[in-house]
């Protein structure tokens, strides 16, 4: 690993792991793209820039600097001086005009990685990564922006965030201000997103790039449903194990966009970072803002490798806590037990029968607080419903923590009811614009968490539940978006900035929240997976995958959630039957395999399922304890995908030192007059030989697992699956 600067050159070779990316100051200091791949040594790559190409060179020739401009692959481009492509950076100045021109001024190189003040982001020791930071003037209007770039010593990471400091005497307004800009020196690749809706989140779609813009985006007040912060740019011949992938994730719970333009000489340019729909941010003379942070992974051995530097990064260097190497405990959820209907002796009737089978937590869900008997009252009314929670919380509580299990609780803390006590006192904390109408959405509105006192009045209703009983675990909830965009307490000038006050509100009070519960395990959940981003996962080590918990669906979120995200971070459960959303019964068997694959726990009424459900239970969480060290650390490949075989799926964790390995398949239908289907494993060490833990006398080697594979007989009925421990011989 290393950070050079040529100094000849005026370029920069940034080397991660296998990686480089290497920028240069180009005549009248613009910055300058050079390349992003495998990594190459450290020499004047400069030429890649093709300036002796360009006939309109400044230094030379000035007569046609839009032209130079318009072709010049920019490392952090601008608007109003001729690049007509799309650009990272748009300000308004004290004239109302939007032309900003940035030149290089300085640099240095030093170890380690800064935080970013009131952001989420990636963290490293100095003997880990290593910082550049470039900083560039917008002499005219007297802008700094710095350009920050880490690079990670033992992952293909380079991490990308921008620094503004308004350095003049007059007011500067950022009209767009991206957090990465990357040129790629050709069309030639796919584009491959995230997008769903609610109940199918995370679905994986590919597309050759062509001609013009193509996006995903949210203008939702958070990361969405519908899109994800993530995108990769993939070769058209890349899989799971062969080709070029360059993946971006966005450590950001807002409003964002993620664009890749082709533009007229067949180049493209990625760009990344909030959203700037409806975005300004008006910056006095001595002030800053920062972008959040873009991860830029690059994978030379296909579309799987790129994945599994996404998992450790995330896993070793942004998610954080007691919880960020531990064991998550096997918990029970009344949400689809209950839902609204449930009262102290249904709780404990269900710690009863939980806590026999092995099962370690108890999550009580909607409905306990206020006068909530539906969902359309008392959010924002922190205190305990006494008509269901009869006794007190203590109360239930501690007869839970008598049966050997631990209590969690959750909590929508950004939103407030009409019909409650805090809506009533304070109709103004809720997000609105004077004079229009608010919009509902599930009864409720989004309280204005830009504001520190509405923050600090539900954080105080939220310290006096958790100072007042055991509670070990929160879930907190996002159940709807942002409308009619306005804030009663900030000024005209500044009411574009909600969308992103907001998010820092929130960040701020799960900051609060996490550093005086350390304990406390927080998992995020947002209407199910509508904020299953990396900057949640800075807070919390898992969120809820989907609302959507049928085993056979679940293949698909889990699969396209993994493209980006760990395993270990992925909330699911074992539910009922036939499954609450879409009606599908499957096999218990295969509902508790299905939901190994991540934190694993129960959304079910356990005192009213069948006897020989119930009698699984705890040879399931047997098996969890067995497997979960290896699913929370190893190595994740994909083998199945639902999305073009919708008849099985298969996937693997691998121990880091090859020492063992767990298959997972899932025969999804079954098939008439079919031999046995053969999968090929991966991960393994090809040079060793392994067993497979119920035929410990069958020794095979790596090579012929990986390249033969393995048969596994066509079983009996749909929906079925199989478990297959391979352990080095």
């Amino acid at each position: 690993m290393g950070i050079y600067y040529n100094e000849k050159s005026q370029s920069f070779n940034i080397c991660a792991k296998d990686t480089s990316y290497i920028l240069a100051v180009a005549p009248c200091g613009y910055l300058a793209h050079v390349y992003f791949g495998k990594r190459l040594p450290d020499e004047d790559l400069t030429y890649f820039l093709r300036l002796n190409e360009n006939p309109f060179t400044p230094l030379t020739n000035d007569r046609d600097r839009a032209s130079y401009l318009d072709t010049l692959p920019m490392e952090y481009p601008t608007f109003g001086t001729g690049d007509y492509r799309d650009c990272a950076l748009k300000i308004t100045d004290e004239n109302g005009c939007s032309t900003c021109n940035l030149e290089y001024v300085s640099h240095k190189i030093y170890g380690g990685k800064p935080s970013l003040t009131g952001l989420p982001a990636t963290f490293a020791e100095e003997n880990e990564a290593q910082t550049l930071e470039i900083e560039c003037v917008d002499k005219a209007v007297g802008l700094k922006v710095t350009l920050l770039y880490t690079a990670f010593e033992d992952l293909d990471v380079i991490t990308r965030s921008v620094r503004f400091k308004n350095c003049g005497d007059k007011p500067v307004t950022l009209t767009k201000a991206l957090s990465a800009c990357v040129e790629f020196d050709d069309c030639g690749y796919d584009m491959i997103t995230l997008n769903g809706s609610w109940a199918r989140e995370r679905q994986v779609e590919r597309a050759p790039l062509h001609h013009g813009k193509q996006l995903i985006d949210s203008m939702r007040g958070e990361s969405s449903h519908q899109n994800n912060p993530f995108v990769a740019l993939v070769s058209h011949n890349a899989d799971e194990d062969s080709g070029e992938a360059y993946g971006f994730g966005f450590v950001y719970s807002g409003n964002f966009i993620a664009q890749a333009e082709v533009t007229q000489h067949k180049k493209t340019r990625f760009i990344m970072g909030i959203n700037h729909a409806d975005f300004s941010w008006l910056l006095e003379s001595g002030e800053e803002f920062i972008a959040p942070e873009v991860v830029m992974v690059y994978s030379c051995r296909g579309i799987g490798k790129m994945s599994r530097t996404f998992h450790d990064l995330y896993r070793q260097h942004l998610i954080r806590g007691q919880y960020k190497d531990k064991r998550r405990p096997v918990l029970i959820n009344n949400w689809e037990a209950t839902y609204f209907d449930f009262n102290t002796e249904k709780l404990i009737s269900i710690a009863d029968e939980a806590s026999k089978l092995g099962i370690e937590m108890l999550v009580m869900d909607d409905g306990w607080f206020g006068h909530r008997d539906s969902d359309n009252s008392s959010l924002g009314d922190w205190f305990v419903y006494e008509k269901k929670i009869n006794g007190g919380l203590k109360h239930l509580v501690d007869e839970v923590n008598k049966r050997g299990m631990k209590f969690g609780i959750w909590f929508e803390p950004e939103m407030v009811s009409p019909d409650s006590e805090l809506f009533k006192a304070h109709p103004d904390w809720a997000i609105q614009v004077k004079g229009r109408p608010m919009t509902l959405c599930r009864e409720q509105y989004v309280l204005d968490y830009s504001r520190k006192e509405v923050r600090d009045y539900i954080y105080s209703l939220m310290r006096n539940i958790l100072d007042n009983a055991n509670i070990e675990c929160i879930k907190w909830d996002m159940n709807r978006q942002i409308t009619e965009a306005g804030s009663a307490a900030l000024p005209k000038e500044r009411q574009k900035e909600l969308w992103h006050r907001y998010v820092l509100g929130v960040y701020d009070l799960m900051e609060r929240l996490t550093t005086d519960y350390p304990y406390i395990l927080l998992e995020n959940c947002s209407g199910g997976g509508a904020r299953f981003d990396a900057g949640m996962l800075y807070y919390s080590p898992q969120i809820w995958c989907s609302d959507d918990t049928d085993a056979i669906e679940r293949l698909k979120i889990q699969y396209g959630t993994s493209l980006c995200y760990p395993c270990s971070a992925m909330g699911a459960h074992v539910s009922d039957c036939p499954n609450h959303t879409v009606g599908r019964n499957t096999p218990f068997e295969t509902r508790g395999n299905v939901a190994l694959v991540g934190t694993f726990g129960y959304e079910l009424d356990v005192t009213r399922i069948p006897q020989q459900d119930r009698d699984m239970i705890p040879k399931q969480i047997e098996t969890f304890n067995k497997y979960n060290s290896l699913v929370r650390t190893g190595d994740h490949y994909r083998i199945g995908n639902m999305f073009k075989d919708n008849t099985w799926d298969a996937w693997m964790f691998t121990a880091k030192d090859k020492s063992e390995a767990l298959l997972e398949f899932v025969q999804v239908l079954g098939r008439p007059n079919e031999r046995s289907r053969r999968i090929k494993l991966k991960g393994l060490d090809e040079n060793a030989y392994y067993y497979e833990e119920n035929a410990p006398d069958v020794k095979i080697s790596g090579t012929a697992l990986m390249n033969a594979g393995i048969n596994i007989a066509n079983l009996w009925g749909d929906y079925q699956s199989r478990l297959y421990h391979f352990i080095k011989a």
